[in-house]
């Protein structure tokens, strides 16, 4: 019997479990945490807008979340294990233009929930919406205001601004109206006559800038008709006979009479009559811009950064006026100057308008890119061969306001500082800047998180340290992650994420399990010596083993990476231990050394005691297998668990194939299938003693179709007739076999009936031993039949 000591230890290591945490990757990527990501509000239910993105410090899987604060309507749902973020509802931005939702991720232990908002983008959806019509009004004096149209539209941008049309297929219509303001008025030298028309119907057409709707530019549009009543007046001067008198004179003709003078000069006679003088203008005269205080080519103006799209700059009084008349006083309106800030309006003038400038993009007028703006305003007559034209500066000082949050040079720090640190040891300096100016540009550094506790950051300079009491150990907690936060007076802020790494220092030496071990030792099957060392990375934890001293004498070798003790190759049997100790029985002392890898390297010694012995109860591989494996007792219990695996394998293996044996054996065969020969292969049958009773289930030679067949009831399932055919005279009987060579119960072969193939008659089935009484009155049958056949045969 040989007794196996097996030693089964184990160590029990903690590690911390890092929180999960999103990708941040700003407002203008599709996968990150959904913060500050925009949606145009026509974008169709079901469509997969968003891909939430993060991942955990370990590496382990993470689910993804998403939920609406209580009460408010959701818009999306997530797959949580592909974070794919879908759209549920319809959106709206004229109904709500920002939605919070909360984003969380989980690696199962941890969950990190982060609220975020997603702005809804315009679309043009919205037509215009006439505000005070349809209306009735007077009408008034030609090439005044008669009305003015207001309108909404909800929608921003392009798709929000609105210009008016009139909707009127003459080409004589009395009336016009502002494309921009919506003023409608009687067109200059128009009159409206009460005697002609007592009521005018108009249709202003009110018809926004266009937009993009579902992938393509949708331009809507609404109309409104105004009713002008026309009020009677004493317009219609007494009319001479004969008349009208016309003549013509330019502008600038000197005067002279119209008098009847005879040959020297003097007055004749005068007649006195109505006579028409039409003045016709000559385009002597530039377009002009004026101010307050008369003409003017400058304007400036003070005002704050992103104003909102569509305001009226209303600091700027401006006016523009050419004193021509008619095509002489026609001209256009351009406003020149760094991008497409500004629009201009109206764009085309007949004598004079009030200028309006409009914002039209109110991201690209900032502060901080360009403290002061100046524009060209032009003015240039269409159709005249002067084209003059005149220009004025706009100038406009823009003052900053807060619309800057402070921004981290990186969205992420990493850090490296050693264990043992004293404390207030600087970690990393992080850094946010923000453009804004003044107050608003001062940043102040805060931190937080489940991971700060042992730090601190100083709030002007964004230097992190380590708090002063702190003791960093690695072996406790190599791995901290906090949340920096960049603030401004305002409270406008970004956030970075700190990884903080503590550096494993070898301050541990190795450690054996215990201080004196006692082996036994087989020979040839090797004894472990296992220490620990309680540092946290290689090669500081990384152990080599040695032996130090042996007591009485050296024969034993140890694997330095393993610690496994073994004798020396030379050592093969009990007989050469004790004849270098010359005892039977000895205890040897074996000082073993376990030193780490680590700068400065430490080490332990223990010393273990070791009896040697001989196995003689066991041999072969298995009692070898076994030795070697007393001191792991896990590759024991896999070998036993192999055998039984493969045993139960085998076992099913062969019921299968029992089983599929017995289920063929047990089919049934047809019946009643003869064999059909021709006469000349007739074989004659052997038969002893035929008429003996014992002798009625031999076979006999069937003739070829000549009776009907009668019920197959043979046990060897052969079938057999009702009619023979003269068998030939039976022969005499066989000699007795040779001694040791005995035929009596060797199988006869039978034809087969049934599968065409050839089988044999089983010995311990044979139908000899059956006396079926059937078969029996079938034989005599045949019996009697031969005989009378032989007897026709002799006569």
């Amino acid at each position: 019997f040989l007794g196996l000591h097996l030693f089964s230890p184990f160590l029990f290591i903690s590690q911390s479990d890092y929180a999960p945490y999103f990708y941040d990757n700003g407002p203008h990527s599709n996968n990150g945490n959904l913060a500050l990501f925009s949606l145009s509000e026509d974008t169709p239910k079901g469509t997969q807008i968003y891909v939430l993105n993060g991942t955990d410090p370990e590496g382990q899987p993470v689910r993804y979340g998403l939920s609406f604060d209580p009460g408010s309507k959701e818009y999306f749902r997530v797959d949580p294990k592909s974070g794919v973020v879908t759209l549920i509802e319809e959106l709206d931005r004229e109904e709500q233009d920002e939605l919070e939702v909360l984003v969380s991720i989980s690696d199962g232990l941890n969950k990190v929930v982060e609220k975020v908002r997603v702005f809804v983008m315009d679309a043009n959806d919205e037509r215009p919406q006439f505000q005070n019509m349809p209306s009735i009004v007077d009408n008034t004096p030609s090439g005044s205001s008669i009305y003015k149209v207001q309108t909404v539209d909800r929608d921003t941008g392009s798709g929000g601004s609105v210009t008016y049309f009139l909707q009127s297929n003459d080409p004589n219509s009395k009336f016009a109206i502002d494309r921009h303001s919506g003023v409608l008025r009687i067109k200059p030298g128009e009159n409206l006559d009460y005697e002609r028309s007592r009521t005018h119907f108009v249709t202003v057409v009110a018809k926004d800038g266009g937009g993009n709707y579902n992938g393509r530019v949708q331009v809507m549009s609404s109309s409104a008709t105004l009713t002008i009543n026309v009020i009677d007046s004493q317009d219609s001067p007494p009319v001479f006979v004969g008349t009208p008198y016309f003549g013509y004179v330019y502008e600038v003709s000197s005067p002279a009479s119209a008098s009847e003078v005879n040959a020297e000069g003097n007055l004749m006679d005068f007649s006195v009559t109505t006579v028409t003088i039409r003045v016709v203008d000559l385009n002597n005269h530039p377009p002009t811009f004026y101010g307050e205080s008369g003409p003017q080519n400058m304007f400036e103006l003070t005002m704050y950064e992103h104003p909102p799209e569509g305001e009226i700059l209303r600091g700027l009084k401006i006016t523009v006026n050419d004193s021509d008349q008619g095509a002489n006083a026609k001209f256009n309106l351009r406003l020149v100057g760094p991008g497409r800030m500004l629009r201009v309006v109206p764009q085309t003038v007949l004598n004079e308008a009030q200028v309006t400038i409009l914002v039209e993009d109110s991201a690209a007028i900032d502060y901080e890119k360009s403290q002061s703006l100046t524009f060209k305003l032009l003015a240039v007559e269409i159709d005249t061969p002067e084209r003059f034209s005149a220009t004025a500066d706009i100038v406009i000082n823009l003052l900053d306001t807060n619309d800057n949050a402070p921004k981290f040079s990186s969205d992420f720090y990493i850090a490296r500082i050693p264990e043992n640190s004293p404390g207030g040891s600087n970690v990393v300096s992080v850094t946010a800047t923000d453009p804004d100016s003044g107050l608003w540009g001062v940043v102040k550094y805060s931190i937080y998180g489940s991971g700060s506790d042992l730090f601190l950051i100083q709030s002007d300079s964004g230097i992190i340290y380590t708090q002063p009491w702190a003791s960093l150990d690695a072996e406790v907690k190599s791995k901290y992650n906090f949340y920096v936060k960049a603030e401004d007076t305002e409270g406008k802020y970004s956030l970075a994420e700190v990884f903080v790494t503590v550096l494993d220092l070898n301050d541990h030496s190795p450690e054996f399990n215990e201080n004196s071990l006692e082996k036994t030792m087989v020979i040839g099957a090797p004894v472990k010596v296992e220490a620990v060392d309680d540092d946290a990375e290689e090669p500081n934890n990384v152990i080599e083993y040695s032996i130090m001293k042996v007591e009485p004498d050296n024969i034993f070798d140890i694997n330095a990476e393993t610690g496994e003790i073994k004798l020396k190759p030379y050592i093969k049997s009990m007989d050469i231990v004790q004849n270098i100790t010359n005892q039977k029985e000895c205890t040897w002392s074996v000082v073993v050394q376990a030193r780490d890898r680590g700068s400065p390297s430490f080490s332990t010694t223990t010393v273990v005691k070791i009896d040697i012995t001989e196995a003689t109860q066991l041999r072969g591989p298995f009692a070898s297998f076994l030795m070697q494996s007393r001191e792991n007792p896990m590759q024991i219990l896999g070998l036993i668990s192999g055998v039984i695996i493969v045993m139960v394998v085998v076992t099913v293996l062969i019921s299968t194939v029992m089983f599929m044996r017995t289920k063929n054996s047990n089919k049934i065969l047809p019946s009643r299938r003869i064999i059909r020969r021709r006469a000349k292969h007739r074989k004659q049958w052997n038969f002893q003693n035929p008429f003996k009773p014992q002798n009625n289930g031999e076979n006999f030679m069937m003739k070829e179709s000549e009776v009907p067949l009668a019920e197959n009831i043979n046990c060897n399932n052969n079938s057999v007739g009702t009619r023979w055919s003269p068998p030939a005279p039976p022969r005499a009987p066989l000699p007795p076999p040779l001694p040791g060579h005995s035929r009596s119960g060797e199988c006869l072969w039978a034809v087969p009936t049934v599968s065409a193939s050839v089988a044999s008659k089983s010995k311990k089935r044979s139908c000899r031993h059956k006396e079926n009484p059937i078969n029996t009155a079938l034989v005599s049958e045949l019996k009697l039949k031969l005989e009378q056949k032989k007897i026709t045969n002799r006569y």
